[in-house]
């Protein structure tokens, strides 16, 4: 478990999968994200292919939380429950390439997995795949666990992400960033991310 004191995000590895959750509604197809919901001062979980991010309140200190958050993930464990309850939760989480996607559509989605998406996930977080327009030339991402909202994540998006896909695929002329669901969840992983460690294994991205 990785919780560092100047940082409001907390991550530990576990299974497969990409899956946010920003509040405690949407918690509700996973029996492991309410129970962490449940805990005081926990404001967004994000599951991630290797580790689980945690992020909570500024008011709330890492040494407070991190035994609730242990035991809440080592309860999930131990009860055998499955990750989600709802298998096409999980399913329409996944960034795949369909057969209806077209070259262009394919060549990013590959992309994103292969080169983008491995370094942004040992910094916590996940990108998605939200849409392409060929007219404009705009690829839609988001941004989700502790790259969520910060003000690293628009470098990240821009000088990263952007320049690398454009470099490969001359189709891509931009990269912009979907709009967070809920504003209010958004301001607190933003202060969140901005102290974390966030943008070491990104620095692979920023260099193309």
């Amino acid at each position: 478990m990785d919780c560092s004191a100047d940082s409001d995000n907390c991550s530990l590895y576990m299974q497969s999968g990409s899956y946010e959750f920003s509040n405690a509604r949407a918690a509700m197809t996973s029996p492991l994200a309410k129970k962490l919901f449940c805990i005081d001062g926990v404001t967004a979980v994000f599951f991630g292919s290797d580790f689980v991010t945690v992020t909570k309140k500024d008011e709330y200190s890492w040494p407070l939380l991190k035994p609730d958050i242990f035991a809440a993930i080592m309860d999930h464990f131990s009860s055998g429950e499955p990750l989600f309850t709802d298998k096409e939760v999980l399913e329409s989480s996944d960034t795949a390439i369909h057969e209806d996607d077209d070259e262009v559509v394919a060549m990013i989605k590959e992309l994103l997995d292969t080169r983008i998406r491995p370094a942004v996930q040992e910094d916590g977080g996940d990108i998605v795949y939200r849409g392409f327009n060929p007219d404009t030339g705009t690829v839609t991402l988001k941004m989700m666990g502790a790259c969520s909202g910060c003000p690293s994540s628009a470098v990240t998006l821009k000088s990263g992400i952007e320049n690398m896909l454009m470099h490969y695929i001359p189709e891509v002329k931009q990269v912009v960033e979907e709009l967070p669901d809920d504003i209010e969840e958004v301001d607190d992983i933003s202060v969140a991310a901005a102290g974390s460690k966030q943008g070491n294994s990104l620095e692979s991205l920023l260099s193309h």
